[in-house]
């Protein structure tokens, strides 16, 4: 280029000679100019290379340098590798030995497998040869089996056909009685009607008698129907006792017949099996007998046995207990029947230890044996092992508890009667890793003679399998039981518990405090009391006041509860039918002649007991005292005088698991407060009297609102509303009345007219006129809430020539009817021609009530919808609306959409649009992704192109705000000609809503399951009345007796009016009230993805486009986007169920750890499982290995259905915000987990009592104890930790005289002598014990709480330098505060405080020789007191001056006198110059005294001349004590007077 550039400026040079051609020359000149910014790029370019080439070799300088540094690093890496190599030749050397090991063992063993494998088929041929005789054998008796099995078919046949007509012929029979019986119970409904109207009467004319005679007639009739119902039930009583008697002596007999046929059989049963059993058995009837004849008194407390297997037990909890009559089978004790011929079975039969017959204890023989007859003794093998062998371990684990475990555990039987049995089913599980046996050993002593255990030995069992077992209960005794059965197993004995309880009492009342509030004398107000008896047992209750409860109390003639009295199958009926019917609560607005109205047949019902009620009832109440009764009726009486009394039901009986109503009566006679309290007290001793208060209030008016709240609803601004106000007179004269607003009302409520007169025993109707308006608020704020719209306004009506007025309130709710729309302006944007742009609206209604609406004079190219924009508005509802505009051309729209509410208030809404056509192409318009499933992703590339040439320009994507997809990039920039690959994303989730429908449709099947239980309940419970007589009598036969047509017709009543109640928990929820987080929410989100069926959305994504690119010389310029370059992504987004889910942490993918203190690990459990057909193999993504997270456990092979559970830890080591995502991989989905969590670092803060706060230096604070007394010195303060961090702090205390002695103790101990040496360790207790002690001494304090610590000092002997240091740590060793404990501690009451610092004495670290007498003073304490006065001071010569302090400790015991002191030696004193104020007085405990000491220099004092002086200070308290003070003065110049102060 040089060579050329010089032709061409040579070249030039020619041309410029004179002839040459101009525009050559010119041509000339501009490839000179050319060629020469060619060679300067060239040159520039050669220095560019030059330059790089230095730095590379500047590099390859270093990197050899560096080869050469790590030159001997790379030896021993070879080094190692060869060493390394020459290890692993080693271990495959060993492992190919051990390969051929294991091949040769496998030989061997293969060998031994052929060698057996031939003795087994040498066995196999032998037993094929002998194989057909013992096939004839077989088939001989196959052949004989048959033909008996045919035999009995035919038999059974015929005896089926035979039965099917005894069935037949007793159906007809059965229809025909039942006829029968219709046509009887209808003659005695006639009669029983005719005898209740001939009652009704004749109790009519007997009321009307005993009131002429001004008797009470409603508790005379009462009181006579009782005593009418109690002699029904003593003579039905009576009956029903002669019955058992007869029934007992026939089963004595049955029972006697059945023992001798026992002892007549030819298989007689063992020596003290049965006949020991049946002699107990009558021994115990007959003594029961005897009894019932020597004791008729006592007749109730005989047990009762169930006659019939129909009726169940009373308690809920016994429903699957078996019950049985007491009767034994004949056909029990008759011979069995051996087989003719033998089967194959038994000539190579291997039996198992526990034996495969089912073994029958009666364990009342078998651990207690009776005087005279031998125990009895379950059949066993004789071969079985004696010894018992140890447990042992499996598999290296050791079996744990008990070898076997029952289901139930205990064996309980709740609730039971006597006589009855009970039956339950126990399941034994071998709980052990090993094959075992159970035998049954027997029972509890105490229990042999009720309980039996029917078992059979099911031989071995292996690990987790079960056998059964039969418990049955005959309780003979009404008494608590509680014992074990035993067992025993290769792996030792074990037992099960057995529980047996009686029937109890539970009794309650809903309300013990019955307030009937204010009332208007003349008045009858009735309150019901409702009695609920939660247990299985019935008694009797009776109604005390307290006067009466106190001093008196109903004498109780029935000994045991009413449990054990004998009750026969049609009592039992009646009385659970009284325990049912529904009882209807009285009207509260009764008159006194509605009360005595209501005491008729249906008042009579509800007090008069059932006569199916136990014996124990109507004997308590027959043998009452006469003169008894008489006092109870004269305190009835005076109780009933008073303004408040008791219902007509004052005693009865209430039944097991039944309730009943107690009425209450308030009539006021005067003005006043009324108050009465009485009990409840019941038959049953183990129940204790229920006390329950009843008050009132009366008022006298004569003028009252029967409506004092006037409620007007919901009402609208600028709306009237108007309602009726009705006042009521009492007086017998017409009254004026006068009814007032108040001012701040008057614009808004009128009542007309103002002013009425209320004639006499009559009403009057005033109206009410409210018209609220915008001004409420600002006229009546202190009776409007703006914030509720609540209007609670109180009224006053002014009666004539009555000072008081009667006081009304008027409530209403004041509401807007605003409706509005939650944009200002919608703007549709840009729309082509050729689309439709939809925009949602939001339509609020900020009323209480609903209101209607209407979208008026919508222009043609807009639509509303739904409903074409017409609808109802429920209150504070908010509804979406669909605007729909279509563009019709390329221009600007505005216009406004006006929506009329119901009462013509118009609310408009502007709307606008641009009618428009875009320089960018996308690739693809439509995206079809494949199956993607729940909580996974996809991705889909396409392309975005600049085919055009106006310059650049700028893209937007802007994908549905809280969508499922996603666009990368959303922005950016092409230049002509240019392409950006973006990559679309769908990630499928369930919607909120889809979670909800599902979870409201789970349960209403669950509602509807038990809508079906609850028919078919009370199916059984309707069937269950008819089938018991049909029962009975199937049991008994003909010598039971045949239900009465009066129980049929009771059971018959009992299941019309007893109906099973709907429970209030039927209702199906609905979708929106099921809570997020829910269980039926999780519920709903689980069940969806187990069954998820798949879907497909729709989305439209639109893309802007700018008009151009942004200038280059503004960087912080905005581009100007055109909106009819905007173009539009169409994504078809199919999604699938996810074949892994999370079944853990409420289905959700993130883990928030929360907080945690820094150094602190946390780990949680995240379980997820597989729910597709196939096996799933997981692998995880790799955590940040500096981070917080850490994933504990490793993955594996998910199997179908299979759960795994991932560990994941935070272990936080800086105090801010972690979040990382965690991706676990299987076939067909990628399952993302977020982990977040926040290190936290501990805050902890301590405060001192005074309110401070303590540092945690060395002088972070004093606490100081001051003085106490050695014999009852303990002192305390609280010091208080709080946490200011958001996390639990754990913290511990420390205290300086528990650890090794500090340097700073071992100084102070050297420089006792000095006024500033102070140890921080001072004396300690002789005992040992610390002197100072915290309390508690570590623990943790949570977020924002507050932690006491309690110091306490309790010194044992005297001194004035005890002293400690506490300090409180946190878990990191972090100081939170450091505090020195200071407290004195002295033998008398009065103690000395001041003077100058001396040496601590010796006494404090060595024990005290003993007490000494108080009377008597002991040596003297030294004191020093120095003393500077400044002589040439500027106001004259100045005394030095000098402090002492003298202390009276206040004891727990009060002192008879106070503390004394005085100073003796004074004079020598004053001679020198000093003065002692006050030289004697009194200290009253728990104050102090100030002595004051000064010195001043006497006239001729030399200055710097130390005067020493001495004197004597006596303290008298309960202890006398001598202090001998020293004084030392001088005079000096150097120490002011104030310094001399503060050195006092």
């Amino acid at each position: 280029m040089e060579k050329q550039r010089g032709k061409l400026e040579k070249e030039v040079e020619r041309s410029s000679e004179p002839g040459s051609s101009a525009a050559m020359a010119f041509r000339l000149r501009a490839r000179l100019q050319s060629a020469c910014r060619g060679l300067h790029q060239e040159e520039l370019l050669e220095s560019h290379i030059s330059t790089a080439l230095r730095a590379k070799e500047l590099e390859l300088n270093q990197l050899e340098v560096e080869l050469g540094r790590l030159s001997h690093l790379r030896q021993e890496v070879q080094d190692k590798e060869q060493a390394f190599l020459a290890v692993k030749g080693q271990k495959t050397q060993a492992r190919l030995l051990r390969a051929t090991q294991e091949a040769n063992t496998l030989r061997r063993r293969r060998r031994a497998q052929a060698a057996a494998q031939q003795k087994e088929e040498a066995q196999r041929q032998q037993l094929a040869d002998q194989s057909p005789a013992i096939h004839q054998a077989a088939a001989k008796c196959l052949k004989q089996s048959s033909k008996r099995v045919q035999q009995e078919r035919a038999e059974v046949e015929r005896q089926r056909q035979e039965h099917l007509e005894r069935r037949t012929e007793a159906v007809m029979s059965l229809k025909e009685s039942i006829s029968t019986t219709h046509e009887m119970l209808r003659a005695q409904q006639r009669r029983a009607k005719a005898v209740a109207r001939r009652r009704e009467q004749e109790e009519a004319g007997l009321r009307e008698s005993l009131q002429a005679q001004g008797v009470n007639s409603t508790r005379r009739l009462h009181q006579h129907k009782q005593l009418e119902g109690f002699q029904q039930r003593k003579e039905e009583n009576e009956r029903r006792q002669e019955s058992k008697r007869a029934e007992i002596m026939s089963r004595l007999l049955r029972e006697e017949e059945l023992l001798a046929k026992a002892r007549a059989a030819p298989s007689r049963p063992a020596p003290g099996e049965g006949a020991p059993l049946l002699g107990r058995a009558r021994k115990k009837v007959l003594g029961y007998l005897d009894e019932l004849y020597l004791q008729p008194a006592q007749q109730e407390m005989l047990p009762r046995r169930r006659e019939s297997r129909a009726e169940s037990s009373s308690s809920p909890e016994s429903s699957d207990q078996e019950e049985e009559e007491d009767e034994e089978d004949p056909r029990l004790h008759l011979p069995q029947v051996e087989p003719e011929f033998s089967g194959l079975w038994d000539h190579s039969c291997k039996k198992s230890p526990g034996g495969d017959a089912v073994v029958e204890w009666q364990l009342g023989a078998a651990r207690s044996a009776v005087p005279g007859q031998p125990a009895l003794k379950p059949s066993r093998p004789t071969s079985a092992p004696s010894a018992r062998p140890s447990r042992r371990a499996v598999c290296g684990r050791e079996p744990k508890g008990p070898p076997f475990i029952s289901r139930p555990e205990p064996i309980h039987f709740k609730d039971f009667e006597v006589g009855k049995t009970y039956r339950k089913k126990v399941v034994l599980t071998n709980a052990g890793y090993a094959t075992n046996h159970c035998r049954l050993l027997g029972v509890s002593a105490h229990l042999t003679e009720f309980l039996s255990i029917s078992f059979n030995p099911p031989g071995a069992m292996s690990a987790g399998m079960s056998c059964d077992l039969q418990a049955v209960f005959h309780p003979m005794i009404n008494q608590d039981l509680e014992g074990k059965v035993l067992f025993e197993s290769n792996s030792g004995p074990f037992s099960l518990s057995v529980s047996c309880t009686t029937k109890k009492c539970e009794l309650q009342v809903d309300v013990d405090l019955l307030d009937f509030g204010t009332h208007v004398v003349g008045q009858t107000i009735s309150r019901t009391l409702t009695l609920i008896n939660r247990g299985a047992l019935g008694t009797h209750f009776t109604l005390e006041p307290s006067s009466r409860a106190s001093a008196h109390r109903r004498p109780e003639s029935s000994p045991g509860p009413p449990s054990q009295q004998p009750s026969t199958t049609e009592d039992a009926g009646t009385q659970q039918q009284t325990s049912q019917e529904p009882e209807e609560p009285r009207t509260q607005n009764q008159s006194s002649s509605a009360v005595s109205e209501a005491s008729g047949p249906e008042a009579g019902r509800v007090s008069d007991p059932p006569p199916g009620s136990g014996s124990a009832e109507g004997a308590g109440f027959a043998e009452v005292d006469p003169q008894e009764q008489e006092e109870e009726e004269e305190e009835d009486t005076s109780a009933d005088t008073s303004d408040i009394c008791l219902g007509e039901v004052r005693s009865g009986p209430i039944g097991p698991f039944d309730k009943v109503l107690l009425e209450v009566l308030f009539t006021p006679t005067s003005p006043g407060e009324a108050r009465l309290d009485f009990h409840i007290r019941f038959s049953d001793e183990t129940c204790s009297p229920i006390p329950v208060r009843v008050k009132g209030a009366a008022l006298d008016v004569p003028v009252w609102l029967p409506q004092p709240n006037v409620d007007l609803n919901i009402c609208m601004f600028e709306r009237l509303y108007q309602d009726t106000i009705v006042v009521n007179s009492s007086a017998n004269t017409a009254l004026g009345v006068t009814f007032e607003v108040c001012p701040e009302m008057r614009k808004h409520m009128e009542i007309l007219p103002k002013m009425a007169f209320i004639q006499g025993k009559s009403s009057f109707s005033a109206q009410l006129r409210f018209l609220p308006r915008s001004s409420l608020s600002e006229d009546a704020s202190e009776f409007y809430d703006s914030q509720t719209g609540v209007l609670e306004l109180p009224l006053k009506v002014h009666v004539a020539d009555q000072p008081r007025p009667v006081l009304y309130t008027v409530h209403a709710v004041v509401t807007t009817s605003d409706l509005t729309f939650d944009l200002a302006e919608v703007d549709f944007g840009h729309c082509s021609v050729r689309e439709s742009v939809r925009t949602g609206v939001r339509l609020s209604n900020h009323s209480l009530l609903p209101q209607d609406y209407g979208f008026m004079g919508v222009p043609e190219f807009l639509e509303v919808q739904p409903n074409n924009g017409f609808g109802t508005l429920l209150p504070l509802e908010t509804v979406d609306l669909d605007l729909i505009f279509s563009a019709r051309k390329a221009r600007e729209y505005r216009f406004t959409l006006t929506c009329r509410s119901g009462i013509n208030r118009d609310f408009p809404l502007a709307c606008r649009g641009l009618g428009v056509r875009p320089p960018l192409e996308l690739s693809h318009h439509m995206v079809r992704f494949g199956a993607t499933a729940l909580g996974d992703g996809s991705v889909a590339t396409l392309h975005l192109s600049h085919p055009g040439s106006k310059g650049p320009r700028l893209f937007s994507f802007s994908p549905p705000q809280e969508s499922e997809i996603s666009v990368v990039p959303r922005d950016g920039r092409l230049l002509p000609g240019e392409k950006c690959l973006l990559q679309v994303s769908f990630r499928p989730r369930l919607s909120d809503q889809q979670i909800r429908e599902e979870a409201a449709r789970i349960a209403h099947r669950a509602v509807l399951l038990r809508r079906q239980e609850l028919e078919r309940s009370r199916a059984e419970k309707a069937a269950g009345p008819q089938e018991l007589p049909a029962g009975k009598n199937g049991k008994n036969g003909k010598n039971g007796p045949r239900p009465s047509a009066k129980a049929a017709t009771s059971a018959k009543t009992k299941v019309k009016q007893s109906p099973i109640p709907e429970p209030e928990d039927l209702a199906s929820p609905r979708p929106e009230d099921i809570q997020e987080g829910s269980e039926a929410y999780e519920a709903g989100r689980a069940a969806l993805l187990y069954s998820f069926p798949g879907c497909l959305r729709r989305y439209v994504v639109p893309c802007f486009v700018s008009d151009g690119d942004l200038p280059a010389d503004d960087p912080q310029a905005q581009a100007a986007w055109s909106p009819q370059n905007t173009l539009f992504l169409e994504l078809h987004c199919p999604a699938v169920q996810p074949p892994l889910v999370v079944i853990s942490n409420n289905g959700q993918n993130a883990i928030d750890f929360q907080q945690a203190a820094l150094g602190q690990k946390v780990v949680h459990k995240l379980t997820i499982q597989n729910i597709s057909k196939e096996s799933l193999d997981l692998s995880s993504s790799l955590l940040d290995p500096g981070g917080p997270f850490l994933l504990l456990n490793a993955l594996r092979r998910l199997p179908p259905g299979g759960r795994f559970p991932l560990l994941l830890a935070f272990c936080p080591a800086l105090g801010k915000r972690h979040c990382e995502t965690l991706e676990v991989k299987c076939r067909g989905m990628t399952l993302e987990v977020t982990l977040r969590g926040e290190g936290v670092e501990p805050l902890l803060t301590c405060r001192c009592p005074d309110g401070g706060a303590v540092g945690a230096g060395p002088g972070g604070g004093l606490l100081d104890f001051g003085y106490v007394l050695q014999k009852e010195g303990t002192a305390s303060r609280v010091l208080k930790l709080k946490n200011r961090s958001s996390v639990e702090v754990r913290y511990s205390v420390l205290q300086a005289s528990l650890g090794p002695p500090s340097t700073e103790d071992r100084l102070a101990v050297l420089l006792q002598g000095y006024p500033e040496s102070r140890p921080i360790v001072g004396p300690q207790n002789h005992s040992g014990l610390c002197v100072f002690s915290v309390t508690p001494a570590g623990g943790a304090v949570g977020a924002g709480e507050s932690q006491d610590l309690t110091v306490s000092f309790q010194p044992d002997h005297p001194s004035v330098r005890y002293a400690d240091r506490l300090t409180v740590e946190l878990i990191n060793k972090t100081v939170v505060c450091e505090l020195d404990l200071r407290g004195a501690c002295v033998s008398g009451t009065m103690y000395l405080h001041g003077g100058d610092t001396l040496g601590g004495p010796p006494q404090d670290y060595l024990p005290q020789p003993g007490p000494r007498s108080p009377q008597l003073p002991g040596p003297s304490t030294p004191v020093l007191l120095t003393l500077k006065a400044d002589p040439h001071a500027d106001l004259g010569p100045q005394p030095a001056v000098r402090e002492l302090t003298v202390g009276c400790i206040r004891q727990a015991q009060p002192l008879k006198k106070n503390g004394e002191f005085h100073w003796d030696g004074l004079t020598a004193l004053q001679q020198r110059g000093f003065s002692i104020e006050p030289s004697r007085g009194t200290v009253e405990p728990g104050h102090t005294r100030v002595i004051t000491v000064s010195w001043t220099p006497p006239s001729g004092h030399k200055p710097y001349e130390v005067v020493q002086e001495s004197a004597s200070l006596t303290l008298k308290g309960d202890e006398t004590e001598v202090y001998r003070v020293t004084m030392l003065a001088l005079a000096s110049t150097s120490d002011s007077p104030e310094a001399n102060q503060e050195r006092g």
